[in-house]
């Protein structure tokens, strides 16, 4: 007899088809395989209690400060550890229970209902301006088709142009030099229907340009300012264009001037949850959330986004990060922006493996094929 320890990674439903089981016990088995550590802020200390009971009883646990048996305070912060199957189960006990733990049930139903998605899109970034951060995602009329055509060749799903930089403390840009920018470039993009070939996503949040965009073949709008202007809400409904809502706090100009958060998770999943309403409530009826990576957030508060990005799977949304040789990888390792290939691929492969559904890139190729060999060790069992 021999035994082997398997990786947590592995893809658990594919190994137990490998294995022969039936597929009614794929199902039941892969949801004890999938652990869930899920914190739950200010529960009533009589709920804590109960919610404690019920989970021993049934195999998951949850831990809750000192005290909390003989309600030494009112409300307490507590950790729920449980897999899938629990989760449904505790999520059907609670329904029937008082303080507020119908509420909780109704989130950890939600909980269970979330899935990771199956592949990774690659956006590049290119910048009809002469500001941007890195120079080498930066283009103008002349170098437009070839450097498109590049991004295609390379892998690229899609392709973010925009003619305003945002990063921190960028200058302002009127509407009509953005205009004057970026419409050169829209005209050869229409002359030459890359929008057969491409998905084509305009990074403006100002709906003169992105009415011209849409026009133009683009499809997507990545606005940074999350649908701020009503007149954005309608222009992608009208086009049925892909609305993507990024969080930020403040404006590019503002935005790093010391952030502060109670709970980054919860304002910015708050900030995402509203939003969404407002664009279902003006009928854009495709959404993509951005958590908003080096957006009026410090580097825990990135990091805390990262790594917990499934927290926003919740939404029921596809979400897209772009970490893409941002300063944050600076303060983890000093580097030059040239430099920071290596800590981009880190952060976006984590990004990946934690639900995001597309990464933003200045590194096409590099991403393509970074994303192919993380599929394959997804993938394999043993």
């Amino acid at each position: 007899m021999k035994i082997e320890k398997l990786s947590n990674e592995i893809d658990i439903k594919a190994e137990l088809k490998r294995l022969g089981v039936d597929d009614g016990g794929i199902a039941i088995l892969a949801s004890k395989a999938t652990m869930h550590i899920i914190y739950i802020n200010e529960l009533h200390v009589g709920a804590a209690n109960i919610l404690k009971q019920d989970a021993l009883s049934i195999g998951a646990d949850l831990a809750v400060p000192r005290g909390t048996v003989v309600a030494a305070k009112p409300k307490v912060d507590c950790i729920l550890i449980a897999n899938t199957k629990q989760l449904r189960t505790l999520a059907k006990k609670e329904l029937a229970q008082p303080l507020g733990l119908r509420e909780l049930a109704l989130l950890l139903k939600e909980v269970t209902k979330t899935q990771k998605p199956e592949s990774v899109e690659i956006m590049g970034v290119l910048n009809a301006n002469d500001d941007s951060f890195y120079a080498g995602s930066r283009l103008n009329e002349n170098s437009a088709v070839g450097v498109i055509e590049q991004m295609i060749e390379q892998g690229a799903e899609i392709i973010d142009i925009g003619a305003v930089s945002s990063r921190p403390n960028a200058s302002f840009v009127s509407i009509e030099e953005e205009l004057s920018r970026i419409e050169p470039i829209l005209a050869l993009i229409k002359e030459r229907k890359f929008y057969e070939r491409v998905k084509l996503s305009c990074d403006s949040y100002e709906p003169q340009v992105i009415q011209k965009a849409l026009e133009s073949g683009f499809s997507i709008v990545n606005d940074i300012t999350g649908l701020q202007n009503d007149e954005v809400c309608r222009l992608c409904a009208s086009y049925n264009a892909t609305a993507v809502i990024m969080h930020m706090r403040g404006t590019p100009q503002t935005m790093q001037k010391k952030p502060e958060y109670e709970n980054v998770l919860c304002e910015v999943y708050d900030f995402l949850r509203q939003r969404v309403q407002k664009a279902e409530s003006f009928g854009v009826q495709d959404i993509v959330l951005d958590v908003g990576i080096g957006f009026g957030k410090t580097l825990q508060n990135n990091l805390t986004l990262l790594k917990n990005l499934e927290h926003f799977l919740r939404l029921g949304k596809p979400l897209l990060v772009g970490a893409s040789r941002k300063s944050m990888i600076d303060k983890i390792s000093p580097s030059i922006v040239e430099q920071r290939l290596g800590g981009t691929l880190a952060l976006h492969l984590e990004a990946a493996r934690n639900g995001a559904s597309i990464l933003r890139v200045h590194d096409v190729s590099e991403h393509v094929q970074a994303i192919k060999v993380f599929k394959a060790l997804q993938t394999v069992g043993h």
